[in-house]
């Protein structure tokens, strides 16, 4: 009898044994599972950080430095233009009735990137006709007299007289207008693009 419960005291210690080392390597799986899943997060972590980093770097060139080193679209090439006076070419079809234009065809050879036109001011100034406050939807406008005198008012300038030899450049988008001129006066203007809005106000 004494053998007996010896043997069964042995089974229980066996069962015991083996119950622990289950318990052990089922703590042990669980551990394992638990790394290799934090392995995974930190790995997708990463992943992700890397792809935010990655959508982030186009924003530098957004930068000016990055917009004046990337290259612009190509234009049309230019053309070679000649324009030679002729007293023909001077026509009533711009954007004054009291002014005629030779178009000197900067316009054409640009591909609309400039224009430049001698507008010969026909007198005597009416000023019910010609004094109206406007301004041109313009990237640039520069203004040379060649003959006589034009006297004209501009925003935040005050009202000024131009003679012969006189230039002037119109900031995009200034109030002016017209108040008087000599009757044989011409001016060159250049203006950037060759097609423009102009806007008449009423004060």
């Amino acid at each position: 009898m004494v053998k007996t419960r010896s043997t069964k005291t042995k089974s229980a210690k066996t069962k015991s044994a083996k119950t622990k080392s289950a318990a052990a390597g089922s703590d042990k799986r669980l551990k394992t599972a638990a790394r290799s899943a934090a392995v995974k997060k930190s790995a997708q972590r990463k992943k992700a950080a890397a792809a935010s980093t990655a959508r982030a770097k186009p924003s530098k060139l957004r930068t000016p430095a990055a917009r004046r080193a990337s290259p612009r679209p190509a234009r049309p090439k230019q053309r070679f233009v000649v324009s030679h006076h002729r007293d023909e070419d001077f026509r009533a079809d711009g954007l004054r009735a009291y002014a005629q234009y030779r178009d000197l065809g900067i316009a054409k050879g640009t591909h609309g990137l400039a224009q430049a036109h001698v507008i010969r001011l026909i007198g005597p100034c009416d000023p019910k006709e010609v004094s109206k406050l406007h301004f041109h939807g313009v990237d640039f406008q520069m203004v040379y007299v060649l003959k006589g005198w034009v006297k004209a008012y501009f925003e935040g300038q005050g009202e000024i007289t131009m003679n012969e030899g006189s230039c002037w450049t119109q900031p995009p988008r200034i109030k002016h207008f017209i108040r008087d001129y000599s009757d044989n006066c011409e001016l060159l203007e250049v203006i950037l693009p060759a097609e423009f809005e102009t806007v008449e106000l009423t004060a």
